[in-house]
């Protein structure tokens, strides 16, 4: 992690993003005052479970993993953080640690924004505010889908929900299964990694998907979303 300072080639001084461009000139000033630009690298942890949280981070560029953390050997991998997504937004309204770890699989630059200065905001500004609640409430419903998928849905369903929340994100990020591993693959599905490789070994003799090193094309999409819904 660095710290970018305003006199480097990588500062980014203005807050273009949508969600910004709703809030008075007062209080853009409010979040720039409030702000400190970072640059994590791969690998780095942009939250740990259960630190402190005295900021929240908005995404500017990079791409970063959410996950919950269990015992030393496991985790569970919860979605992709893309560039304009929020990071410890439940720092702002409830308590004050982060309830998840997230770690930049890419270089990222991120803003820390002090969380007084969201709230603040969020108090004043009804727009604002609608659209961060809103934004909370999309990721508790994906929490909650998640959550369902886990319970009740057997490893061959788990992993095809993988590959299609994975294989729609290609859309904006092309080298999605390049990026990640097949323990990260693994992680999302909440299975063993020797699972998650046998079953993609598996789905390609059944000509559902191909393999091509690390990266994954999907081919028959109706027979994969058959086999998530039926789990």
């Amino acid at each position: 992690m660095k710290t970018v300072l305003e006199t480097d080639q990588d500062f980014i001084c203005n807050i273009e993003a949508p969600c910004f461009q709703m809030l008075s000139q007062e209080e853009a000033e409010l979040v720039r005052a409030g702000k400190t630009q970072v640059f994590f690298r791969k690998g780095d942890n942009l939250t740990k479970q259960g630190a402190f949280a005295s900021y929240v981070l908005f995404i500017i560029s990079g791409l970063a993993k959410q996950y919950i953390e269990g015992d030393s050997s496991r985790s569970f991998n919860l979605r992709i953080i893309k560039p304009g997504e929020f990071v410890g937004l439940s720092a702002v309204f409830t308590k004050n640690k982060f309830n998840y770890s997230s770690v930049a699989i890419t270089d990222c630059q991120v803003y820390l924004i002090e969380k007084e200065s969201i709230a603040n905001i969020v108090q004043q500004n009804g727009m604002f505010g609608f659209n961060i609640i809103k934004r909370y409430c999309e990721q508790n419903g994906n929490l909650f889908d998640t959550l369902r998928n886990m319970m009740f849905k057997q490893m061959n369903g788990r992993i095809a929900d993988t590959l299609l929340y994975l294989d729609g994100l290609k859309s904006q990020i092309p080298e999605i299964f390049q990026i990640l591993s097949r323990r990260d693959i693994a992680d999302f599905a909440g299975i063993s990694t020797e699972s998650a490789v046998k079953l993609l070994k598996s789905f390609e003799k059944d000509s559902l998907i191909e393999l091509h090193e690390k990266d994954i094309v999907l081919i028959d999409y109706n027979s994969l979303k058959e086999i998530s819904k039926k789990g």
